[in-house]
């Protein structure tokens, strides 16, 4: 095996400031934990980019499979190496190009000459090795500008560092530099993707969901594990909270209005979030809400549900349309587990004629001929919480479920 590091660049990482170390501290910590499997790594932090040794094919292969979910890197490069004889140099080059040889590119060669007590200067290497990769592959020409492929040469002072492949990484910043928050994971579409996008932003999660039995069944708790548990492979652990949501769910539809039971219902939602996330720390309260999507999502109906709280409410898809939304889900992997047909809380009692422009004081009124608060601290002190990444999961968790 010629790969000897992987290479990671920080993109948005390199714009701060005093703080800057913290931040890489962050996203070290959070590949080693990723790949904890493959351990020990050997990783070296520079103050704009990361070096990961490679010891085996194992871990070069696991690397390149989980490195672009990891948020805080921009992109990253396998990296061979050699000795500083200017022969040793020209095989490897060819070893490197030679990927490429199905495939008609334009290449330049870029020189990063650190020991500047090596013979060569950067032009003269890149004369050398540019012409060598020339002789020997027809189907390549060089471009100075935008080249498809850039053939890297790094002097450094133990040896020559070669890499040709630049892989684009998952962007934004790691996972848990940005404090946590509490994502409501109601199994649909919409949720598990604000949830990658507020951990895109350094946000750590913990999840709420709200299960109704024998209203909704086994199945539909089973999805939102699943999804949970796609959302680890992102770089951090997961805790989701299951809360028993059946016995306030029947008091809102036998004790308000109907056109008001789905504004009630979110706003008890939103209570039972509120006061989990302030008993596990979290800052704030994640939502897949997006304006105007349903009748609960117009700008009157979000009002009337922020209204229970003072805790920021984070809603990472509030302009983004459907489609959007759809794209992301089936970018990250979420969207196949999200449309199995499995009913959630979120849909059972939904009354035809729901209101889309609550008035507070009104919602506030009907809700006052109930005591919730013992049962919103009931539902929260039952609750099951569930770990994720699992160990030896089962591969297919809908086999024979449908």
């Amino acid at each position: 095996m010629i790969w000897k590091e992987i290479l990671i660049r920080y993109g948005e990482l390199s714009t701060k400031g005093r703080n800057k170390k913290d931040f890489i501290n962050r996203l070290r910590a959070n590949i080693r934990h990723l790949f904890s499997d493959i351990a020990p790594l050997e990783i070296v932090s520079e103050r704009d980019r990361m070096h990961i040794k490679i010891e085996n094919d194992e871990q070069y292969e696991v690397l390149m499979k989980k490195l672009p979910t990891v948020f805080g890197i921009q992109s990253f490069s396998p990296v061979a190496v050699c000795s500083k004889e200017l022969d040793d140099m020209k095989k490897l080059s060819l070893i490197i190009m030679e990927q490429f040889k199905e495939q008609e590119i334009t290449f330049k060669v870029e020189v990063r000459r650190s020991d500047k007590t090596f013979p060569l200067e950067s032009h003269e290497i890149q004369r050398e090795i540019g012409g060598h990769v020339l002789r020997n592959n027809p189907n390549i020409s060089v471009q100075v500008k935008k080249p498809d492929v850039e053939l890297r040469i790094e002097v450094r002072q133990d040896a020559i560092y070669m890499m040709a492949q630049i892989i684009q990484g998952a962007g934004g910043m790691p996972v848990g530099s940005n404090g946590k928050s509490l994502l409501m994971l109601s199994g649909g579409i919409d949720s598990p993707v604000a949830g990658y996008l507020l951990m895109k932003r350094g946000v750590r999660l913990e999840a709420i969901h709200f299960f109704s039995p024998p209203y909704t069944s086994d199945n539909s708790l089973e999805k939102v594990k699943v999804l949970a548990n796609e959302l680890t492979k992102f770089g951090a652990n997961i805790r989701l909270h299951v809360i028993p949501f059946t016995e306030i769910q029947v008091l809102i539809k036998d004790r308000v209005p109907s056109n008001t039971i789905m504004t009630t219902t979110r706003r008890m939602m939103m209570r039972i979030a509120d006061k989990l996330r302030e008993e596990i720390g979290a800052l704030g309260i994640v939502t897949g809400e997006s304006l105007g999507q349903v009748a609960s999502q117009t700008l009157e109906s979000l009002t009337a549900i922020n209204d229970v709280s003072n805790t920021p409410i984070l809603r990472p898809l509030i302009a983004f349309d459907k489609l959007e939304i759809i794209d992301i889900a089936e970018q990250i992997g979420t969207y196949e587990t999200s449309i199995q047909p499995f009913e959630d809380c979120c849909t059972i009692f939904t009354p035809a004629n729901p209101k889309t422009k609550p008035k507070v004081e009104k919602v506030t009124y009907y809700e006052s001929f109930t005591e919730f608060d013992e049962l919103i601290e009931r539902a929260v002190r039952n609750r099951e919480v569930y770990k994720f990444p699992e160990v030896n999961q089962v591969k297919d968790k809908f086999e024979g479920l449908l």
